[in-house]
């Protein structure tokens, strides 16, 4: 499953959802038949619940979303902030240079010198580009970097040998 955003609120009383996307095409949604919900987005496949959309639109700087067996405001606080997902095969292929957020959790970051910065631990959207959250350590030894997700900082992702090089000192 990959998870494409998080119910964050009812929206109205009958069964719309408002939602928080992560990702930078929310307006394909609509074609998929169905969505996928759950509570804990690194859930099994048993976890996740199918609902078929019945209509997705922006509201303000978000959106809202009505699910086939959600009709009223009570159904609707029920699954406040579970997640939305769809299976892998559902989404559509990346174009190149494209990469799906969930892909690219988990892969090491090395700079032009070989040394090893960390692993991306999540990514932020900011207004004028996405950044890489990557961290290196535990505990009181964890250290955070945030990378900007540019053609200026990263060199190559190689999603299949699970690394992205990047143009960034380790003393940064």
């Amino acid at each position: 499953m990959v998870v494409l955003g998080r119910v964050i609120a009812p929206f109205g009383v009958q069964g719309w959802l408002k939602l928080v996307a992560l990702g930078d095409d929310p307006a394909a949604w609509r074609t998929m038949p169905a969505w996928w919900l759950g509570k804990d987005p690194d859930g099994t496949d048993s976890d996740w619940c199918r609902y078929e959309l019945e209509g997705l639109k922006p509201h303000g700087k978000g959106l809202v979303a009505k699910l086939k067996g959600i009709d009223d405001r009570t159904a609707a606080e029920a699954i406040d902030g579970s997640y939305f997902a769809v299976p892998r095969e559902m989404l559509p292929k990346p174009q190149k240079d494209e990469y799906y957020w969930a892909d690219l959790i988990g892969l090491d970051v090395v700079n032009a010198q070989g040394v090893r910065l960390g692993q991306v631990a999540e990514l932020i959207e900011t207004g004028a580009n996405e950044v890489l959250v990557v961290r290196e350590g535990e505990g009181s030894a964890m250290r955070e970097r945030l990378l900007p997700f540019v053609a200026q900082v990263v060199n190559e992702v190689d999603v299949p040998n699970r690394v992205i090089r990047v143009d960034w000192e380790a003393d940064w």
